[in-house]
């Protein structure tokens, strides 16, 4: 599996966790990671923002979605053992933003309730400037009570770094654009719709950037899809189940990880909580469910792959705990290997 740059003494590097404090979180939290064991030590928090639900990291900036019904978004230097904000939230004139990405000069933020994409600036020392551009989407699905309209759930660069696409939960549909470096503006350049009453929540691309996997929140299944990155097209392919027959009760798929190997993808399911295992065909096409193991915790709202790639993290929002996994390099199956109490807890990220 993968490998990313360690910090200074190569063992240890830096996690941050992300929270509801509407429902008794600690903000965000930062905590050093042992790269061999995969544990967790905590060194600080910052509760400076309410909900920042989703983080995403460009150097020593961290960057925080406020998931609030005046939603906004956020940059703190994380330079010492505990976040700093850098200047005030930033209002994305939008509620409820519940994803965000790093593109170029830009933080984009998915706006769930209100169904768009924000564009801010971002300046040389990481602090948010004003809206440069806000997309709304419009549509909507058979599911009455989730999809009455648009839902944004994620943004994100596609791995050419042309394109971005925006992952809507309510209308069935991942639309791509083009961010333009210059003014911040996202030009629409077309989309995809996706079996209606799915609600595909969260997209990953196969690391060789040829292939796209959707996983569904409304109904627990993934959708492959083959993407073409010179035309900026995304064709699905066929749907796989991420939880076994034999399961019982409402699943909700969170979040989709994929082995940088391309030889697996891992899944976190809300409701039967527990981790997905999916193995992966040579041409990326072919996913095929292989194991389901319990989460370790309650509603298993997001899971990371670690720096060393051996390691799983899921953020158990219910039971209030970060646990970790270590992955078995040849069946891709996750053991439990431990936790620490992260109250609420709704994202992991690393640096």
């Amino acid at each position: 599996m993968g490998d990313i740059q360690a910090g200074q003494d190569g063992t240890t590097t830096r996690a941050y966790i992300g929270s509801f404090t509407s429902e008794g979180g600690r903000g965000v939290i930062a905590a050093d990671v042992d790269r061999e064991s995969g544990a967790l030590t905590v060194t600080g928090a910052s509760d400076a923002v309410a909900d920042p639900t989703f983080l995403a990291l460009a150097g020593d900036v961290l960057y925080a979605v406020s998931e609030t019904d005046r939603g906004a978004a956020a940059a703190f230097d994380v330079t010492g053992p505990e976040p700093r904000p850098l200047g005030v939230p930033v209002p994305v004139r939008a509620a409820g933003p519940t994803h965000l990405a790093v593109v170029g000069g830009y933080l984009l933020t998915a706006n769930y309730t209100s169904g768009s994409v924000t564009s801010l600036p971002r300046a040389a020392d990481g602090r948010l400037g004003p809206v440069a551009d806000l997309v709304r989407h419009e549509g909507s699905g058979p599911v009455a009570d989730r999809q009455e309209g648009p839902h944004a759930h994620q943004v994100l660069p596609d791995p050419s770094g042309r394109w971005v696409l925006a992952v809507d939960l309510g209308t069935d549909s991942v639309t791509v654009g083009a961010l333009d470096p210059a003014t911040g503006v996202l030009r629409a350049h077309g989309g995809t719709a996706l079996r209606p009453g799915t609600g595909p929540r969260h997209l990953v691309f196969h690391p060789a950037g040829r292939h796209a996997y959707l996983l569904n929140e409304l109904e627990p299944t993934l959708t492959v899809c083959r993407w073409d990155p010179e035309a900026g097209v995304l064709t699905p392919l066929g749907e796989t189940p991420v939880v076994p027959e034999s399961a019982t009760g409402p699943q909700y798929p969170a979040e989709v990880v994929a082995d940088p190997g391309g030889r697996f993808l891992w899944a976190s399911v809300r409701g039967g909580d527990t981790l997905a295992v999916l193995a992966l065909d040579a041409t990326g096409e072919e996913a095929r469910l292989v194991a389901s193991v319990p989460c370790g915790g309650r509603w298993p709202r997001d899971l990371t792959l670690g720096p060393s790639g051996r390691h799983l993290y899921a953020a158990n929002q219910h039971s209030g705990d970060v646990t970790w996994f270590t992955v078995d390099p040849d069946t891709g199956v996750p053991a439990r290997a431990g936790s620490i109490p992260a109250p609420a807890a709704s994202c992991v990220v690393f640096g």
